[in-house]
């Protein structure tokens, strides 16, 4: 049986979570899916000029699985590229010190550094307000 996947640290979600080619209709176009930690992966060798040591301890992995994660992440954005494919951002197995938060009165949703300051909505100052985190397994964070 093989071991379960460790969850990764991510620190920067984009605003933007989907490229597409110029010209081209998302709807009629094959697409490929970089994963949120593949590409905190490539943010932090490519952008920010970190070397695979320390991207992997920023990430909480061993130097070896970072290596993994950028090499899939390039290949995926390789392909993407040279095939004219779109390039959709979402889903993996991370964990981050941003807590996504949801208001039920005004459906605005935020992300918080320190689950302390998860009192009210700052849109409407509702205290109607929950953890809006998809990835239950790993983000354990904003439970604390």
């Amino acid at each position: 049986m093989a071991r379960p996947t460790k969850c990764r640290r991510v620190d920067f979600f984009p605003n933007t979570t989907c490229f597409v080619p110029l010209g081209k209709e998302k709807r009629r176009l094959k697409e490929v899916e970089l994963k949120i930690e593949e590409l905190e992966a490539m943010r932090l060798k490519d952008i920010e000029g970190l070397s695979q040591q320390e991207c992997a301890d920023r990430m909480k992995v061993s130097r070896q699985t970072f290596q993994n994660i950028i090499d899939n992440a390039r290949n995926k954005v390789a392909v993407a590229l040279t095939e004219g494919l779109a390039i959709n951002i979402k889903g993996g197995n991370f964990i981050s010190s941003y807590c996504e938060i949801k208001c039920e009165s005004c459906n605005t949703i935020y992300r918080i550094k320190n689950v302390k300051d998860k009192k009210e909505c700052p849109m409407c100052n509702s205290n109607k307000i929950h953890c809006n985190n998809k990835n239950r397994r790993c983000n354990k964070w904003c439970e604390r």
